[in-house]
């Protein structure tokens, strides 16, 4: 927990920098296509840390997700073979990916959706949208809405309960550190299970 902890302080830290913006842009990129961590704890950090710039926050973030989706796409779309597939191993989801494939046929929009606005994990919904082929203006749609819906709730209720929830996350952290954990695994799980 102490390692954790000293993260947790460390995006802090970057939270009140000049570098702040560009790096949470840079992290909601790259997590969107291939990158483990969700841009969710810098998020809440710059919230907390200027909660004045929610609007904002959230807005960097969710462009930067949207086209980091748009990447994972061109990835599945044009380069599966190459870097998509390395991708898919990384997360274990090889059997799982045929699957993958029937729920973008029984569901199409709303597996994007679902995967842009739960913990389920994104990365492996945009490399798929690619690489089965689903309609690039639909996908994009259906990105921006949900991971726009996502980032700007998380905004606004740091927003509104922002200094009570620093002083909360300060005295639970261990507590919140495995929360956010589990959710984050639970998301890998649920997929799993789904397919």
């Amino acid at each position: 927990m102490t390692l954790i902890r000293k993260l947790y302080d460390w995006v802090l830290h970057w939270a009140t920098t000049r570098y702040a913006i560009p790096v949470l842009f840079v992290i909601s990129f790259v997590e969107s296509s291939f990158f483990p961590i969700p841009p969710d704890i810098l998020l809440i950090a710059m919230v907390i840390a200027a909660p004045a710039g929610w609007v904002r926050l959230a807005l960097i973030c969710s462009i930067g997700s949207v086209l980091g989706g748009m990447f994972g796409y061109l990835i599945g779309y044009q380069f599966m073979d190459l870097i998509g597939n390395r991708i898919v191993e990384f997360y274990h989801f090889q059997e799982k990916w045929g699957k993958i494939g029937v729920l973008y046929d029984k569901y199409d929009v709303w597996a994007v959706i679902v995967a842009g606005f739960t913990p389920l994990p994104y990365k492996v919904f945009t490399l798929s949208a690619g690489a089965f082929k689903i309609n690039f203006s639909t996908f994009v749609l259906a990105s921006a809405v949900s991971r726009a819906a996502r980032f700007f709730l998380v905004a606004a209720l740091l927003y509104k309960f922002g200094p009570p929830f620093k002083v909360l996350i300060e005295k639970y952290f261990n507590l919140f550190t495995i929360i956010f954990s589990f959710l984050l695994v639970f998301g890998f799980f649920l997929l799993l299970v789904i397919l």
